[in-house]
C-alpha cells in the first residue's frame, strides 16, 4: 500500500521541478532589455521634443545595439545639454531602476512646415510689413535658428541687420517696436504711494517690454527698471 502512495507523491515533486525550472528558464529570457521598447521611448521623448514646433513630424529610430541589459523598469531619454534638435542625432537613454545602464539610440527627425523669407531687400532699421513677407514649406530642422514660422513675429518688427531678398527671415534679427536701444533718450516713471515722479534718461542697456535695463538719470544716477514702451522705462522703487 506504501508503494502506491509514493508514486503520486513522486509524480508531484517532480512537477513541481519542472515548473519551477521552467519559471526560471521563462525569467532568465526575459530579463534582459528588449531593443524596441529602447527605441519606442526615444520615439515618445522626440516626439515630445518637437511638439513646440508648427509643423508635421516624422520620427525614424534605429533599433538600438544593446548586449544583454538587464530588463528596465523606468527608462530615460535625453539629449546632451543645450542641444537642439536636429536632422539626424544621437538619444542618449538611461535605466533608473532596477539596475542602472544606459544607451544610445540613432535618430532621423523631419518637421514639415511653414516659414518666411523677404521678397525685398530689407535694411537695418526698416519695419517689416505682411508684403514684404513671402510664405514657404520645409523641414524646419534643415533651417537656421530661430527661424520666423509665424508672421505676426515679423509683422511690424524692426530689422537690426540687413536682410537680402529671399532671405530667412530670423527672430533674432527682429527687434520689438516697442524695445529699447542702448543709448537712446527714455522717458522714467517712479510710483510710490500717493505720488508718481517723472524724469529723463539714458538707457544703458538695449531690452524689449518686460525687461529690465540700466538708466542713467539726468543727474547721473544710474537707475534699474521695467521697459514698459519704447520711451518709457518704470524705475524700481
Amino acid at each position: 500500500m506504501l508503494k502506491f502512495l509514493a508514486l503520486p507523491a513522486m509524480l508531484s515533486v517532480g512537477l513541481l521541478t519542472s515548473v519551477a525550472g521552467f519559471a526560471q528558464s521563462n525569467h532568465s529570457v526575459s530579463a534582459t532589455q528588449d531593443p524596441a521598447l529602447v527605441a519606442l521611448e526615444v520615439e515618445n521623448f522626440l516626439h515630445n521634443q518637437a511638439s513646440s514646433y508648427p509643423g508635421s513630424t516624422t520620427i525614424t529610430v534605429e533599433t538600438p545595439r544593446i548586449e544583454q541589459q538587464p530588463a528596465c523598469d523606468h527608462l530615460e531619454a535625453s539629449l546632451p545639454s543645450g542641444q537642439r534638435l536636429r536632422s539626424r542625432m544621437t538619444v542618449e537613454v538611461r535605466c533608473m531602476a532596477p539596475q542602472t545602464w544606459k544607451s544610445y539610440a540613432q535618430a532621423n527627425i523631419s518637421i514639415q512646415g511653414f516659414y518666411y523669407v523677404t521678397n525685398r531687400n530689407i535694411q537695418r532699421g526698416d519695419a517689416l510689413s505682411l508684403s514684404d513677407l513671402t510664405g514657404r514649406e520645409g523641414d524646419l530642422l534643415r533651417l537656421p535658428n530661430n527661424v520666423v514660422s509665424d508672421p505676426s513675429q515679423a509683422i511690424g518688427y524692426i530689422a537690426t541687420q540687413r536682410i537680402p531678398a529671399g532671405g530667412t527671415v530670423k527672430a533674432n534679427a527682429l527687434r520689438d517696436p516697442d524695445s529699447i536701444q542702448r543709448g537712446q533718450s527714455v522717458r522714467t516713471v517712479a510710483r510710490g504711494v500717493g505720488f508718481v515722479a517723472n524724469g529723463q534718461g539714458q538707457a544703458l542697456q538695449s531690452g524689449s517690454p518686460g525687461n529690465q535695463i540700466q538708466v542713467k538719470s539726468s543727474s547721473g544716477h544710474i537707475l534699474s527698471g521695467t521697459v514698459i514702451n519704447a520711451n518709457t522705462v518704470q524705475v524700481n522703487m
